[in-house]
């Protein structure tokens, strides 16, 4: 069932229109990724839904709304960047997000507690949040945003900032969270969105390229890979395999060189008679299936 129906959604700044016209629904309990490159109009999306930004068309209808009432009451929102008052413990600012939401003393200490528990962070409660690690601030940010008990969380770029630790706290805390409520992230770091997401939204220069579940992308995208790590840069070599006629596309990253292709038992021996043949410094190479970030890389036609 929908929770929320996103219509013909546009948003121009001074003339250049950011947001081109996005049309989709946000399921109730599921978890969903807002997928792509810094620039492509996330948080302008997350913004306009929390409300804390017009669209200049379009429409979002919460199914559960009330003719004129406040669509902020159901919604949870934790920006890129969280502000938190760094002398207050954990447990005090909860609590007086819990007073602001319209909760009474007790009953924003006992939510408040209640949530400290639910992302991990209770043994802190009474720490100042100015000594918290990256991760714990996420945490308490994601607390916040729950603190009103809404029916969808919005997450915006929620791990991007944090080292490895700070980040898989994070992951596995919404890995726990989707069961409860909705969530909607944004983020640019695909291999998160295909950890923990159900579905994922692509979005390219303002406008949904494409959408579904892994499974269904994956189906409708899928390739053979063979990636091939060499001791130099990988673009020395792409030309070589490019022209080959069992190539189908070709990707280069740092070291790493992936290779599309539809046979890939002919493909493999073809390749390595390639790379004997030149010489070239091989380290290792490794068959897989296509991820998230070859799927993105291959709608957005890159």
């Amino acid at each position: 069932m929908s929770l929320i129906q996103i219509s013909r959604l546009k948003k121009s700044f001074q003339g250049n229109e950011v947001i081109k016209g996005l049309d989709f629904n946000l399921e109730k309990g599921k978890c969903i990724a807002l997928i792509g490159p810094n620039g492509s109009g996330k948080t302008t999306t997350l913004r306009m839904l929390s409300g804390l930004m017009e669209p200049s068309e379009g429409t979002i209808i919460f199914t559960d709304a009330k003719k004129g009432e406040d669509i902020r009451d159901l919604i949870g929102y934790l920006p890129q960047f969280p502000v938190f008052y760094d002398w207050m413990s954990g447990l005090e600012f909860l609590t007086y997000v819990g007073k602001l939401a319209g909760f009474k003393t007790k009953e924003a200490k006992e939510r408040s507690l209640e949530l400290l528990r639910l992302v991990g962070i209770l043994d802190a409660k009474n720490r100042r949040i100015g000594k918290y690690s990256g991760g714990m601030k996420q945490r308490l940010g994601i607390a916040q945003a729950l603190i009103h008990q809404p029916q969808l969380i919005m997450l915006d770029e929620p791990v991007s900032a944090l080292d490895p630790i700070g980040r898989r706290e994070v992951l596995d805390l919404l890995e726990g969270l989707k069961k409860e409520t909705t969530i909607i992230f944004s983020t640019h770091i695909l291999s998160d969105a295909e950890e923990v997401c159900d579905e994922i939204l692509f979005l390219h220069n303002g406008s949904i390229v494409e959408s579904g579940t892994m499974e269904e992308l994956r189906g409708k995208y899928q390739q053979a890979k063979i990636n091939f790590f060499f001791s130099e840069k990988a673009d020395l070599f792409a030309a070589s395999f490019s022209a080959n006629k069992l190539t189908q596309s070709v990707l280069t990253e740092g070291k790493r060189l992936s290779v599309f292709v539809e046979d890939v038992n002919l493909a493999r021996r073809d390749f390595l008679k390639i790379i004997a043949d030149k010489n070239m410094p091989l380290e290792k190479f490794e068959i897989s299936g296509m991820t998230l970030e070859d799927v993105f890389m291959k709608v957005v036609g890159l």
